[in-house]
């Protein structure tokens, strides 16, 4: 039946992405999102949320098993001071994580007396540094030694659109093929930076996973769902290799999809659910102190 006034046509010919408001709140029915972003007055409130949230992510982090060691790094921009950005101190475990261990570090490498007086990853603060000073949209990035993020770097190409859940990565995702060793110096960052272009999802060859966002909370989710995207491509890979023909998502429902799931409000919301739960089992012992 040929769509009426008050039925929006939503065909994949005709589309135009003209329909109704993108992301999240297309999502919700019978009411307003239950997470929808919140926004802040006060830039000393919204300091306090982004690094509780950001303390969350860590926490989340180490219950999906993303911890190795002292590798593994996420950053903030500070709402208040956006040429410095908070990231996790040196050798403390993920899932031991509370808002008030994060660091307030500057471009330059200087640690300030408003955050933890701790030293940090000098590696995190080479590719961290780089990217929050290539990308003025960038207000925080995810970067772990995830098991099945491994795995597929070692393929040093891009995930295909082989589900729903993947077309949040259609033309939103890069390759860094350079792999330098471990990145110390900022000229591998800057590398980092420049291959990610535009995108918001980086496969670092021969290393691992690196996401970005306007808030931690996006970017967090974005590293799951790369994480379990991986892991999903590679059993793919290896029905393929059986002889089971694979079935590609095609371009315009993939744009589509990309369309109303991949906006910073949707992925905000997105990681509401595990910040919840984790929450709940921590007892909201990675929050400040009241």
């Amino acid at each position: 039946m040929a769509p009426t006034s008050t039925q929006p046509d939503l065909t994949a010919t005709s589309r135009g992405y003209q329909f109704g408001e993108r992301g999240s709140h297309n999502i919700s029915l019978g009411g307003p999102h239950p997470y929808r972003r919140v926004t802040f007055e006060n830039p000393l409130d919204a300091r306090k949320h982004m690094l509780e949230h950001g303390a969350a992510v860590f926490r989340v982090f180490a219950r999906k098993g993303y911890d190795e060691g002292e590798a593994g790094h996420c950053s903030l921009r500070d709402p208040i001071d956006p040429d410095t950005f908070w990231i996790n101190p040196l050798g403390v475990h993920f899932g031991l994580i509370r808002a008030e261990d994060l660091v307030h570090v500057t471009e330059e490498g200087e640690i300030l007396p408003d955050g933890n007086q701790a030293p940090i990853n000098a590696a995190g603060f080479a590719i961290h540094s780089s990217l929050h000073k290539a990308r003025p949209d960038v207000n925080a990035a995810c970067h772990c030694h995830s098991i099945y993020g491994k795995a597929y770097s070692a393929f040093g190409k891009e995930l295909e659109i082989i589900n729903q859940d993947s077309c949040m990565f259609f033309k939103n995702q890069a390759v860094y093929t350079d792999f330098g060793g471990v990145a110390l110096e900022k000229d591998e960052g800057s590398a980092i930076a420049k291959a990610a272009g535009s995108a918001n999802a980086i496969i670092l060859q021969n290393h691992g996973l690196l996401t970005l966002g306007e808030t931690i909370d996006g970017a967090a989710y974005l590293f799951t769902l790369m994480e379990k995207s991986c892991q999903v491509q590679l059993s793919v890979d290896a029905a393929v290799s059986k002889g089971n023909p694979r079935i590609l998502i095609p371009e315009e429902e993939a744009s589509y999809s990309a369309f109303v799931t991949n906006d910073p409000d949707t992925l905000y919301a997105a990681f509401q659910a595990d910040y919840n739960y984790q929450l709940k089992l921590s007892n909201g012992d990675f929050l400040f102190a009241k």
